[in-house]
């Protein structure tokens, strides 16, 4: 997108939760307090909405000023772009990390590959096809093959509307809350013997995750030329609701913890991150709405984040570093480790964040149009969340 036309919000948000993910990965004693810091919601949520939105957006002006089917190319080249990212992440992850992990007999290096290092052969095809999805690298996969759809869904949006995208968005939500995805890999080992294990293939459930991915296609693709004052508002009513039950949650997470009710209890379920669960779902949407209704607020009294908008410009560079950074301090450092001077996480942290601000820069000077300054006014002025 050109830097006129930038949202510089936008990137912030994206680099918000750059910051936030990176905190949550890396090994530190103040890793698990700060996840998911406004509720039962996490950054991952957050990330795939504004992926999601800014595809709506951007491409959705592509099909319209070029036709859909420069449109689907476009869609395809980001995609192909990803995945080479991906790729590239697997085998740092097998070499340098499998090396180091090895030589330091660290165990959290480890139980990321514990599968490859099983059987290495099997592991490596497997990832490559996206069908072994060690963590931490099994969000991008995710990602691909909604990259990889979503020309197909949004060419059929544009021109016979949204409605029935999003009723089977949710349905195939609902399924996904039943065991729809182990159902679906019980019968393809039946069928071709897939010696993956199920927990292999990665934590995030894509059947649940294509929803949010949707709300964001289908709200970017809404917002694609449209001015703020045309499109739909949040009734105040609704605004004001949704703040309560956001506040409802935060205070339910600081209190509780990670988990809304004790370890092993049933209910948590409702909760679930990799199958969104039906409350983390009201979670997610509670925030979303407020972010839209009090956005523009928020964006004329808070103070611009220049670190956070260069990151948030150049996300996909930015999310890789952020991947080598989580993977080598694991091979390193291992799990964090109460015996640790006091200062030493606090200062892994901030090297990390200072790291991928310079991998940011570096990206951003190396093309036009991929740094964070725009032009006030005009269509960069636009909020691209409300």
């Amino acid at each position: 997108m050109p830097a006129s036309t930038r949202r510089w919000e936008l990137d912030a948000l994206r680099g918000l939760m750059l910051v936030l993910m990176t905190s949550t990965h890396l090994p530190t004693w103040f890793g698990i307090p700060t996840s998911q810091p406004l509720g039962f919601v996490s950054a991952a949520e957050g990330f795939v909405f504004l992926s999601a939105y800014m595809a709506g957006l951007v491409y959705t002006q592509r099909a319209r000023r070029d036709g859909v089917p420069a449109m689907r190319r476009a869609f395809l080249r980001r995609a192909l772009i990803i995945y080479a990212c991906q790729a590239a992440s697997l085998l740092f992850l097998f070499t340098v990390i499998a090396a180091l992990g090895m030589t330091l007999h660290q165990p959290a290096a480890a139980n990321l590959m514990s599968f490859y290092l099983r059987d290495p052969v099997t592991g490596f095809w497997t990832s490559l096809l996206m069908i072994y999805n060690p963590p931490l690298l099994d969000i991008l996969p995710v990602y691909i093959v909604f990259m990889l759809l979503s020309p197909w869904i949004l060419g059929h949006a544009l021109q016979r509307g949204w409605k029935y995208v999003l009723w089977g968005s949710v349905l195939l939500w609902g399924a996904t809350q039943f065991g729809l995805s182990r159902v679906l890999y019980d019968g393809l080992v039946a069928a071709t013997g897939l010696p993956v294990p199920f927990g292999e293939t990665g934590a995030f459930e894509t059947f649940a995750w294509q929803l949010p991915w949707a709300l964001g296609m289908w709200m970017g693709a809404t917002h694609a030329g449209a001015p703020r004052e045309r499109r739909p508002a949040v009734p105040k009513w609704a605004a004001y609701g949704a703040l309560g039950v956001a506040c409802a949650f935060f205070l339910w997470r600081h209190t509780t913890g990670l988990e809304a009710f004790p370890g092993g209890d049933p209910l948590n379920a409702l909760f679930d991150k990799w199958h969104i669960g039906p409350l983390r779902l009201l979670n997610f949407i509670a925030l979303l709405t407020v972010t839209v209704y009090f956005g523009p607020w928020l964006k004329r009294h808070l103070p611009r984040m220049r670190v956070l908008e260069t990151m948030g410009a150049a996300s996909l560079p930015v999310f890789c570093a952020h991947l080598v950074i989580v993977l080598v301090a694991l091979a390193v450092f291992g799990e964090s480790n109460p015996s640790r001077p006091i200062w030493f996480d606090p200062a892994m942290f901030v090297f990390s964040i200072a790291a991928m601000y310079l991998v940011a820069r570096i990206v951003q000077a190396g093309g036009p149009g991929k740094g964070p300054r725009r032009r006030r006014g005009g269509a960069g002025s636009l909020s691209a969340l409300s």
